[in-house]
């Protein structure tokens, strides 16, 4: 058996502009994405197997399926799909740091870390501009999140181009029981620009303009801290002036850092 631990960092949204609608049904979007150094991580192991190839996967988060819709599961099963690899057994262990449904990439980055690890492991089978063809293949955070730094992201995410990374620090809050999926996120952004409703070029995110007034909970960060900022379709809010303090029924973690890598081997 041989195995592999796999650091997965979180990413916010320094702008997001939602650009249009694709005749695919996703957005095609213009985005600066910053990874920061608050991870994930899995640890990988790969053994023979007489029964053809199986991926198992387990963690410490109960909010999560370890099962095929999972996304690491998904990306495991595409790697061996396109490498032609059979006979294996692919156990994960998935610990994590990075909150659910959140705007912080924690599935993506997972995912691509599953592709990256693997590779590894698998003598590097595919390279990396085809590690970055599957991660297309997956979904729309997962190129960024196989490459990290400050990029702008441009199309469903997958276009990256290079932008100057600054360091700097980043202090986060989330609600604890209200997670927001893209999905959602980006349905609510259509029926309102669709309604011609006003107000989107006050907002950094375009997604933040699109959920905010159903939600409370992200009213009252706003409130508080009117120069927070919400992280991809949320429901995360991130400050780079300022600490959150510590409140009943809000995740806060302050003191974190901005890191110009994305997935690695530790």
């Amino acid at each position: 058996m041989q195995s592999i631990k796999v650091r997965c960092p979180a990413k916010i949204n320094l702008t997001l502009k939602v650009v249009n609608k694709r005749e695919d049904g996703f957005h095609n979007i213009e985005s600066i994405m910053q990874t920061i150094n608050l991870f994930d991580y899995l640890t990988i192991s790969v053994e023979d197997n007489s029964i053809g190839n199986q991926i198992l996967l387990s963690g410490n988060n109960t909010e999560i399926p370890y099962n095929e819709k999972n996304l690491v599961y998904k990306a495991g099963k595409l790697y061996l799909e396109n490498t032609g690899i059979t006979n294996k057994k692919v156990t994960v262990y998935i610990d994590k740091n990075i909150p659910v449904s959140a705007g912080l990439a924690g599935g993506s980055t997972n995912a691509a870390g599953m592709l990256f690890g693997l590779n590894k492991l698998c003598q590097e089978k595919l390279s990396e501009a085809e590690l970055h063809n599957l991660c297309a293949e997956l979904g729309s955070d997962l190129n960024f999140c196989l490459k990290g730094g400050c990029m702008m992201t441009k199309g469903r995410g997958e276009i990256l181009e290079e932008s100057e990374y600054k360091h700097f620090e980043v202090n986060l809050i989330k609600p604890i029981n209200l997670g927001i999926s893209a999905k959602e996120a980006y349905t609510k952004f259509a029926n309102k620009k669709s309604e011609g409703k006003t107000g989107r070029e006050n907002f950094v995110n375009d997604l933040e303009w699109a959920v905010i007034d159903d939600y409370k909970e992200l009213q009252h960060i706003k409130n508080k801290y009117p120069k927070a900022i919400m992280t991809g379709s949320g429901s995360t809010y991130y400050s780079l002036e300022e600490k959150f303090a510590e409140e009943p029924n809000y995740w806060v973690k302050n003191n974190l850092e901005t890191i110009n890598y994305g997935v690695q081997i530790i």
